[in-house]
Order: structure tokens, then C-alpha cells, then sequence
């Protein structure tokens, strides 16, 4: 099975969202429908950025790193290449 790490952007608020998952396109929904405690106040969100990998595992180790104050500074980062 195919792990995910994913990023989250607010629609309305500058505020984005980590997480890991088996299936992105499920996450989201239950993020939009307020499924999910943590993140249930910035809804609606769009996927900004999502990384791939093999085992659950790394997918998690990923996501506690980009809640790390040095992964904060890289998911900056994304957003601004992102923005051109």
C-alpha cells in the first residue's frame, strides 16, 4: 500500500494543515466536512502539496517532521515556489 504526507492550505485563513494518510482524496473531504477536530476551524481547504511513500511509517515520520520548527520553515518554503 501507498502512504501519503500532505499539505493543507486554508481558503480562509493563512493557516495550513499536516497530516498522513492512505487514501488524500478521503482525508480532504473529512477536513472540508469538519471531520477532523484539529483542522475543523480553517475549513474549506485545497492540497497544496503531497509527497508519496511506501510504508506508513515514513509517511508519519515525514509529518512530525514538518511540524517541527525547522519543517514549518520548509512548508514556507513549498508555499512559496508554489506561488511563483
Amino acid at each position: 500500500m501507498i502512504y501519503y504526507t500532505y499539505i493543507l492550505k486554508s481558503r480562509v485563513k493563512n493557516r495550513t494543515y499536516t497530516g498522513s494518510t492512505n487514501d488524500v482524496k478521503r482525508r480532504l473531504e473529512e477536513h472540508n466536512r469538519g471531520k477532523a477536530q484539529s483542522s475543523k476551524t480553517y475549513k474549506p481547504y485545497d492540497i497544496i502539496h503531497i509527497e508519496i511513500f511506501p510504508t506508513e511509517q515514513e509517511a508519519k515520520q515525514r509529518e512530525v517532521y514538518l511540524k517541527t520548527t525547522s519543517g514549518r520553515r520548509e512548508i514556507k518554503k513549498i508555499i512559496a515556489r508554489r506561488s511563483g
